[in-house]
């Protein structure tokens, strides 16, 4: 689940209750941002996956004292503390779906995943994303220069707050289905899982972290660095420093490797 889905699992078969309707969600858990994630699988392709999996959303969404003490109980109160209920996520993964399940999740408010497994002979098996919606507000795909130009107000703060409006707007048109989740510490950037994340900027660079392993690429003092065993906000483990226009194009094929990763 955490390598793939990028999810920590809190349960397997959780039984609920839904005003005298019982049910199991196939798996409950958080995502790398703290948003709540509801995963329910089918062997083939079953339309139904995705109003099942709905059902126990908005079960979910109606019991937030239960999940956060489940939450509490698995990781702790520090996790149930920091649970991002303006992002809840339902990821369903079928050997299949159908153009009009595509269709379908785009009609919903809601955050939907749909993820096609396949296997590869009798040892490995892979994961491919059919169609990836955001149920946040329409923000969430639109860049901050693109937001701040429709207020008629600029961002505050100079040429690094120009710098972080243009890392935004790059990394939410890297590829397909990406999405922005704003939490305090971080914005995070997530296709499946998060492929970067990037800290408020300091007094003189931008500090982004990527999925990208820091093993597989060329670390250049002052630009890259393996921080996989150094504290900090957010995911990933290659650091990319940013102070300028120009460090941006040198990071964008560094962008591009993280978002396939993830």
């Amino acid at each position: 689940m955490d390598t793939m889905l990028g999810v920590t699992i809190l349960a397997s078969e959780y039984v609920i209750g839904c005003d005298g309707d019982g049910g199991r969600i196939d798996s409950l858990g958080v995502d790398e941002n703290g948003s709540p994630v509801v995963v329910e699988y089918k062997r083939g392709t079953d339309s139904g996956v995705i109003n099942q999996g709905l059902y126990y959303l908005s079960w979910l969404l109606a019991h937030r004292d239960a999940f956060r003490a489940l939450v509490r109980e698995r990781l702790g109160a520090p996790a149930a503390s920091q649970i991002l209920w303006s992002a809840p996520r339902l990821i369903c993964v079928a050997g299949g779906f159908t153009r009009y399940d595509a269709h379908a999740v785009r009609e919903h408010r809601r955050s939907i995943d749909l993820v096609r497994y396949r296997y590869y002979g009798d040892d490995h098996i892979g994961l491919e994303t059919v169609a990836s919606v955001t149920g946040l507000s329409g923000t969430v795909k639109r860049s901050r220069r693109q937001e701040s130009g429709q207020r008629g107000v600029r961002q505050p703060g100079g040429a690094l707050a120009e710098l972080a409006e243009a890392v935004d707007e790059v990394l939410l048109g890297v590829g397909d289905g990406v999405t922005r989740v704003q939490r305090k510490q971080y914005v995070a950037y997530q296709r499946l899982c998060n492929f970067a994340c990037v800290p408020p900027p300091q007094q003189t660079k931008l500090l982004i972290y990527l999925k990208a392993n820091p093993k597989k690429v060329e670390l250049i003092p002052g630009f890259t660095r393996n921080v996989t065993r150094v504290g900090h906000h957010g995911t990933g483990n290659l650091e990319v420093q940013l102070r300028t226009e120009r460090d941006l194009e040198r990071a964008q094929d560094l962008f591009r490797f993280s978002y396939a990763a993830a």
